[in-house]
C-alpha cells in the first residue's frame, strides 16, 4: 500500500482540491494522511473524511511590515521540525501540497528527507507560500496556460484544478424543489466564495427588481449576509452557505454570477456553467482574481465585469447578454483540455510515488 501525505490550508480554496483527490486515491488503495495547522479551517474540513490529521505550528509570510514578522519565522521553524518528525515517522511515498502558509514547512521538510513533492498553484501567478516551495518541488501543477510562463519549464504542467466529483451529479429537480422555483423562468446562481462577497451581494440586490422580471435567483451570500427584508421575495432565495445540496443548485442554474477565485471558476468550467465573473478589486486583494478572470475571458469561458464600474442597471444588461450568448461559452468550455485534472494529477502522483518506492527498496 502506497502512502501519501497531503498539506494545504488557511482557506477552503487550499483544502477542497485536496479533498477532490481523496476518493480516487482511496479506490487505488492509498493510505492517506494530512498535515495542517493546529486549528485552521483545514482541520475542520478534513474531519468528515476520517483521515489521520497532524497539526503543526505555522506562521505567515508577509510582504509588508507587521510586528508578527519578528515572531512568525520562529513558528515556521518549529513547524518545519514538527513536520519533519511526522514525515520521518510516516515515511510517505509522496507529498501533495495545495498551498497556503502551512504547506511551506511541510514541503521543505519533505525535500530534506528526499520525499517527492507535487504542489499545485491555483492562481495565475504563484502566491508567496508556493514561491518558497517551488525550488524544492518535484512537479508544479497549475490552472492557467499563462502560469506556465512563471514556472520552471522542467517542473510545470497544466492540469486544471481537481474539483469534487459529486458536483457533477446534481439534480435540477431537487434544486428547484429546494428553492421553491418553477421551470417558467431561467435560474441565476449567485455565489461569492466561502465567505460571501459584500460588493456582489449589494449589486445583485440593487438589480433585483429588473432581474426578477426575467429570472429566478438563488443567492449564496455568505455567513450573516442574508437580507431579512428579502426573505419572502418571490423568485429569490438566499442561503448563507450550502454544502451537500450545492450540486443540486449548480444543476438547476442556467447562468452564474461569481467572484473569480481559482477553485470556484474551475468548478464552473468543469460544470460548463456560463458565468459573469466579478473579480475581487485590486485595492482589496493582490489582484489574482482579476488575472484569473481575464484568462477565462480570453479563453472564451466567461464574461468579466469590473465591480468598481458596475451598477444595478449595467449588471442587469450584462446578465441578459450572458444568458442570450450562453451557448458560445458552453462550447468553449466543452473543448477545454483543463477539465480532466484528477486523471492528470493522479497519474503524476502514481508515477513519482512508484519511483520513490523503487529507490527506497
Amino acid at each position: 500500500m502506497k502512502r501519501i501525505v497531503f498539506t494545504g490550508g488557511g482557506t477552503a480554496g487550499h483544502v477542497t482540491p485536496n479533498i477532490a483527490l481523496f476518493p480516487r486515491l482511496k479506490e487505488m488503495d492509498y493510505d492517506i494522511h494530512y498535515i495542517g495547522s493546529y486549528d485552521g479551517i483545514e482541520k475542520k474540513l478534513i474531519e468528515d473524511f476520517r483521515i489521520p490529521y497532524y497539526g503543526i505550528a505555522t506562521g505567515k509570510f508577509r510582504r509588508y511590515f507587521d510586528p508578527k514578522n519578528f515572531s512568525d519565522p520562529f513558528r515556521v521553524l518549529k513547524g518545519f521540525i514538527e513536520a519533519r518528525k511526522i514525515l520521518k515517522t510516516l515515511k510517505p511515498d509522496i507529498v501533495f501540497s495545495k498551498g497556503g502558509f502551512v504547506s511551506v514547512p511541510v514541503v521543505r521538510a519533505a525535500a530534506s528527507l528526499k520525499i517527492p513533492c507535487i504542489i499545485h498553484e491555483s492562481d495565475m501567478t504563484p502566491g508567496l507560500a508556493n514561491h518558497l516551495c517551488i525550488p524544492v518541488a518535484t512537479k508544479v501543477c497549475c490552472n492557467f496556460p499563462e502560469t506556465l510562463q512563471n514556472l520552471p519549464e522542467d517542473k510545470s504542467i497544466l492540469t486544471g484544478s481537481p474539483i469534487r466529483q459529486e458536483l457533477l451529479h446534481g439534480s435540477k429537480e431537487k434544486g428547484l424543489e429546494m428553492c421553491k422555483f418553477n421551470t417558467a423562468k431561467p435560474v441565476i446562481m449567485v455565489i461569492g466564495g466561502s465567505l460571501g462577497a459584500a460588493g456582489v451581494n449589494k449589486l445583485v440586490r440593487e438589480a433585483l427588481p429588473q432581474l426578477l422580471e426575467d429570472f429566478q435567483i438563488v443567492h449564496i451570500c455568505g455567513k450573516e449576509k442574508i437580507d431579512n427584508l428579502l426573505l419572502n421575495k418571490e423568485g429569490y432565495r438566499q442561503f448563507e452557505y450550502v454544502k451537500d445540496d450545492l450540486k443540486n443548485l449548480f444543476a438547476m442554474a442556467d447562468i452564474v454570477i461569481s467572484r473569480a477565485g481559482a477553485n470556484a471558476i474551475c468548478e464552473l468550467l468543469a460544470l460548463r456553467k456560463p458565468s459573469l465573473l466579478i473579480p475581487l478589486p485590486a485595492h482589496a486583494s493582490r489582484g489574482d482574481q482579476i488575472l484569473n478572470a481575464k484568462s477565462f475571458e480570453s479563453q472564451g469561458f466567461a464574461m468579466v465585469a469590473d465591480e468598481d464600474y458596475l451598477t444595478g442597471v449595467t449588471l442587469t444588461e450584462k446578465v441578459h447578454e450572458l444568458y442570450f450568448t450562453r451557448q458560445s461559452y458552453i462550447e468553449a468550455m466543452q473543448n477545454s483540455n483543463q477539465r480532466n485534472s484528477i486523471d492528470t494529477i493522479v497519474a503524476l502522483i502514481e508515477s513519482y510515488a512508484d519511483k520513490h518506492t523503487q529507490t527506497t527498496k
